[in-house]
């Protein structure tokens, strides 16, 4: 039952390494119609030049995931500032920013400077022929003095002249900070937008084997009637769903089972091993 410490069980499943990792990986990106029809959203807004884009969805449905493969894709006439979990009220977003960015300035510069000095990057990136998109992670800590902010940059724009464009990305509430009154102005800018919803019992199943293959393995580690009970444990969240497959592996590798059973799931999830704090509903099985 030994195996180096770096494939634990993988080895004993014919596999290069562990399927199901929590930390996001694009070599394992798995184009579910959501994902596809997501990227397509993001794209187009990038391909536009839209003011903002929006895309929402639970903990762990893979939006940082789709994010790093979208960034991957950009050419050289972009430059990325990529912003994640951003706090802070007037004048610490902004310096957030221009760390994303890499603009140095004095540290007792005013707000008025440290906006000036993005302005004028803006504007030496745009005579190089480069157009900034900012992307913001976790977009749901910001404040909503902080979302106003990001509204204003886009006034830096001009007539048919980009130089910055907003990717704001977050968890569900995101979506309900934007619509609310007070940023109406903010609402009206945003172009595209997307919602990544949890994923089916039948798009589970194909993201659960796409991901045993992509490790080497046959995509066939799993019993099929195993499947019904991760859906009803997870819900269909991806990172959820990769922590119940990845114990689920590891409990079968040491029994020495050659397969991934329903017994061995349900004695995992007996032994407390893997948890939630609830289980899903109905409505969210269906």
């Amino acid at each position: 039952m030994s195996a180096p410490s770096d494939l634990l069980y993988a080895a004993h499943f014919g596999m290069t390494e562990r399927p199901f990792s929590l930390v996001p990986d694009p070599a394992y990106l798995f184009w579910s119609k959501e994902h596809k029809r997501a990227f397509a959203v993001l794209e187009y807004a990038l391909f536009t030049q839209a003011p903002i884009a929006l895309v929402t969805g639970e903990i762990g449905a893979g939006k940082t995931t789709l994010l790093q493969e979208l960034l991957s894709r950009l050419g050289n006439d972009v430059t990325v500032g990529l912003v994640s979990n951003a706090q802070g009220g007037r004048g610490e977003l902004i310096q957030w920013i221009l760390n994303a960015l890499y603009v140095k300035t004095a540290p007792e510069a005013s707000y008025v400077e440290m906006f000036q000095a993005l302005q004028d990057h803006l504007l030496t990136e745009y005579a190089n022929g480069r157009r900034v998109v900012l992307v913001f992670d976790e977009a749901q800590n910001l404040s909503m003095e902080g979302l106003e902010e990001l509204r204003m940059l886009t006034n830096i724009n001009s007539n048919k002249d980009v130089l910055v464009q907003l990717v704001l990305v977050g968890q569900p509430e995101l979506r309900d900070m934007v619509m609310n009154p007070k940023l109406e102005q903010l609402f009206q800018r945003i172009a595209s937008n997307y919602h990544l919803s949890k994923m089916s019992r039948s798009t589970m199943e194909d993201y659960i084997r796409h991901r045993l293959k992509i490790a080497g393995g046959s995509g066939e580690e799993f019993d099929p009637e195993v499947f019904d009970l991760i859906f009803a444990e997870t819900g269909g969240t991806p990172r959820l769903v990769n922590q119940l497959c990845d114990f689920s592996l590891l409990y079968a590798w040491s029994s020495e089972e050659p397969k991934v059973s329903l017994d061995t799931v349900t004695q995992l999830l007996d032994d407390g091993v893997y948890m939630r704090r609830t289980r899903p509903s109905k409505e969210e099985a269906v």
